[in-house]
């Protein structure tokens, strides 16, 4: 008799907020998560403060957490039975109008940054504004100096100009850790065929995500689904290829719930993205997920649906994490 086989590597691409406790991931299975680490709209002191206080987190050995600096170190934090904290940003503004922030910040341990939120920045547009305009002549830098240092792109709010002209400008790369196919629902944070296309093209690999955000139809009476998510992973496999392809659940990592309430209502300012799925269904957290999956703790269920979905064992430990792991060991270094 064969010995079963060991559980894939998981990496959750995206969680948008975690209390310092690893436990609801650990207890979900997954390996590591990119971890938003800093607030979404503050500057440079903020970021240095937050990204302190998880360094500091990590180093209490009763939290449970490996610092993940190189991709070695996500199967390490497995061997050693922790969860590898992959710190990430999705808004650059920390940098200001200065370069060399990005080496310092890599140094603090920084190793995903969204270029920009739903809004502008210095760097590039969002897909919140109207104007659709893309990289700056400043994000041009930016993303040569990203590339340079070792820090993933990760394009998943940006404008489609923002995600098209910096996948063609890497020479890394480039990833959406947490977005779907607008093709199959037409949210405004999904990314066209196009945009698609070009990530892939770096190597780069698209975050599938259960959050109902993305991974809804607008219809009030259908609320996210872990079949819609298998849609999504279905197109996009079909289109760019299943090696594309990772999972970027967009969950909270907490104890309490009521701690990410601020984030919550920051959702509010954002009509199109967000409004009109909280008119729908409320701003409670667990809300916005499939109803089997309403927190980390639920992951395998994930798999579970690919699993039924008919995707191989070996394409499902790619979604898993083997493909967010070969393209982090491609742009870190």
């Amino acid at each position: 008799m064969n010995a079963p086989s060991e559980p894939p590597i998981v990496i959750d691409g995206l969680v948008f907020y975690g209390d310092g406790d690893a436990e609801p991931l650990r207890s979900g299975g997954v390996t590591a998560a990119n971890i938003t680490v800093a607030p979404y709209l503050e500057g440079m002191t903020s970021a240095f403060d937050a990204m302190a206080a998880w360094l500091a987190a990590v180093d209490r050995p009763e939290a449970g957490w490996r610092l993940v600096l190189r991709a070695d170190d996500i199967p390490a934090a497995r061997a050693e039975g922790k969860t590898g904290l992959i710190m990430g940003w999705q808004n650059m503004l920390a940098i200001e109008s200065r370069l060399e922030r990005i080496r310092a910040f890599h140094a603090m341990g920084l190793r995903v940054a969204q270029l920009t939120y739903n809004e502008a920045n210095l760097i590039a547009d969002g897909c919140g504004e109207e104007r659709g305009a893309g990289l700056t002549d400043f994000g041009r830098k930016v993303v040569r100096e990203m590339n340079r240092v070792g820090v993933a792109i990760d394009l998943s709010h940006c404008s489609e100009a923002t995600v098209q002209q910096a996948a063609s400008l890497s020479d890394k790369p480039v990833l959406l850790t947490h977005a779907n196919a607008k093709a199959v629902h037409q949210r405004v944070r999904n990314k066209t065929d196009a945009s698609i296309r070009a990530v892939a093209g770096t190597g780069g690999v698209i975050g599938v995500s259960i959050h109902g955000f993305l991974n809804w139809s607008g219809d009030p009476g259908q609320p996210p689904s872990l079949e819609n998510f298998v849609r999504h992973v279905r197109y996009i496999a079909d289109l760019v290829g299943v090696e594309h392809i990772g999972i970027g659940t967009d969950f909270a990592c907490v104890q309490d719930p009521s701690k990410v309430e601020a984030i919550l209502d920051l959702s509010r300012n954002y009509p199109g993205p967000a409004g009109v799925f909280i008119n729908a269904f409320g701003n409670r957290l667990a809300d916005r997920y499939p109803k089997e999956t309403p927190t980390p703790r639920q992951f395998p269920h994930i798999l579970r649906a690919l699993e039924q979905a008919g995707f191989s064992r070996e394409e499902i430990a790619g979604i898993a994490g083997g493909n967010f792991l070969r393209a982090f060991a491609q742009i870190w270094h």
